[in-house]
């Protein structure tokens, strides 16, 4: 028996659908990736040379706690991160991390306080790309020079607000213990007033007014 070509049309809708199947791969949304391990694992501590260099005095390092401000340009939308050294947190599709952060001592000037932070962003380079995990910032940031390292991206940025940490002596210092005593010490009841003097009674010396007479007078019978 011989077999039969194909005919035409039923070659135009296999076309069709092959089509189709092609497209909706396309427009598929590409299943989300997870967070790279460098970015959830605990921050390792920054080299000297990309910043500061830390200090050993005061608060250790593992303590101190930053507050970071972070902005969402697609909203504006802007909140604070409170992170302790080596913690990330997520939000969206981002990820901050914080390696450590540092302040000048009081008796140092001009003051500054400064944070190793790390960006992560999941991201497409193009539309035909699925999302990857990017880092777009590792670096020191500072809180009063705030132009000598930014975060350069089009969608978020992340700056220092502050850095929680004590020096030795900033919690014994004289005006702080004079402070902590004055606050301390209970209100008692207050003390009566001195009695003032009796202005009408007559003194000692004062002479004596008789009835029906004036001072200094005297009958004689």
């Amino acid at each position: 028996m011989p077999i039969r070509a194909p005919s035409v049309a039923v070659l135009r809708a296999g076309g069709v659908l092959l089509l189709a199947a092609a497209l909706a791969g396309c427009n598929r949304e590409p299943a989300e990736t997870a967070p790279p391990g460098e970015a959830t694992a605990a921050a390792p501590m920054p080299a000297a040379s990309g910043g500061p260099a830390e200090s050993d005095y005061g608060t250790p390092v593992k303590d101190r706690v930053a507050t970071l401000g972070f902005l969402n340009k697609r909203n504006n939308i802007t909140q604070d991160i409170v992170l302790r050294s080596g913690e990330a947190k997520r939000i969206g599709n981002a990820i901050v991390r914080l390696a450590t952060c540092e302040r000048t001592a009081p008796w140092e000037d001009p003051a500054e306080t400064g944070a190793f932070v790390q960006l992560y962003v999941e991201e497409r380079a193009t539309t035909e790309q699925k999302l990857t995990w990017h880092k777009v910032f590792s670096g020191w940031l500072f809180k009063n020079s705030p132009s000598l390292n930014v975060v350069e991206h089009p969608v978020y940025d992340v700056w220092v607000k502050d850095c929680a940490m004590k020096f030795p002596g900033e919690e014994d210092s004289p005006a702080s213990a004079a402070a902590a005593r004055s606050a301390a010490k209970p209100a008692g009841k207050p003390a009566a007033p001195a009695a003032e003097p009796d202005d009408t009674a007559p003194a000692d010396d004062a002479p004596v007014v008789e009835d029906g007479g004036t001072p200094g007078d005297s009958t004689t019978e």
